[in-house]
């Protein structure tokens, strides 16, 4: 397996293919060795030969792609837990992808727990702070297929009432300006949402609190979008999976 890795990687650094008798020099392997490595890495699919060169193939690609994504997805974990410890409340990561709300990752603490999904997110984005964060940042007729397919409901008594009163407000939205709602997806919270450009992709990080705590949601948010700033070069690129 170590040997196999070792052509894999010496492939990798030949962009314009290399012939087997290199790959065993370089990587200090009889030729014998090499040839029997190389064939059964063919065969498999992380290699493929033309004309007697060697370059990555398909499964190659798909591992090293899965690999980066999975690089991505930690530098937002990390983001997402550096910033609940030092706000104290904590965050979320959501995208809009195919029509969709879609909630990537959460990060709590048993002192400060997330709000629980007691209504499919997906179908109330027009209740809580993720939702309507998202749904400001679309163009018209994308907002409106959305409520179409999901219908402005009451989810608590605080909910917007109708869709045209939900359009109102979120026309007065300024662009990267947070979003925060008051107890109207879940009883007992409030919530804010930061508006994050990743090219055409709508995203968002979000907090929560407990409403005894509300005279803090406008500073904490103010906090994370500062945080969010800072990073936001590395951060686009590891959103943008």
């Amino acid at each position: 397996m170590q040997r196999a890795m070792r052509l894999l990687e010496c492939v990798a650094g030949h962009e314009h293919g290399a012939p087997a008798k290199q790959l065993a020099r370089e990587t200090g392997l009889a030729l014998p060795t090499a040839y029997h490595l190389l064939r059964t890495l063919v065969h498999e699919g992380y290699l493929r030969r033309d004309k007697g060169l060697f370059f990555l193939g398909d499964a190659a690609e798909r591992l090293g792609s899965s690999g980066a994504q999975e690089k991505r997805r930690s530098t937002i974990v990390d983001a997402l837990a550096r910033w609940r410890d030092a706000i104290g409340v904590p965050v979320y990561y959501a995208v809009y992808r195919d029509g969709e709300i879609e909630v990537m990752c959460v990060s709590d603490t048993p002192g400060n727990p997330a709000v629980e999904e007691w209504a499919d997110f997906r179908e109330t984005g027009h209740a809580h702070a993720i939702g309507q964060c998202l749904l400001s940042q679309l163009d018209e007729e994308t907002r409106r297929d959305h409520l179409d397919r999901y219908p402005v409901q009451s989810i608590t008594p605080y909910t917007v009432r109708d869709t045209n009163a939900l359009l109102r407000r979120l026309e007065r939205t300024g662009r990267m300006e947070p979003v925060m709602e008051r107890q109207e997806y879940a009883l007992g919270t409030v919530c804010a949402a930061v508006p994050i450009t990743v090219g055409t992709t709508a995203v968002t990080m979000a907090i929560s609190l407990p409403v005894h705590q509300a005279d803090r949601l406008a500073a904490a948010a103010q906090q994370l979008q500062s945080e969010i700033a800072r990073l936001l070069g590395s951060l686009a690129i590891s959103i943008s999976i």
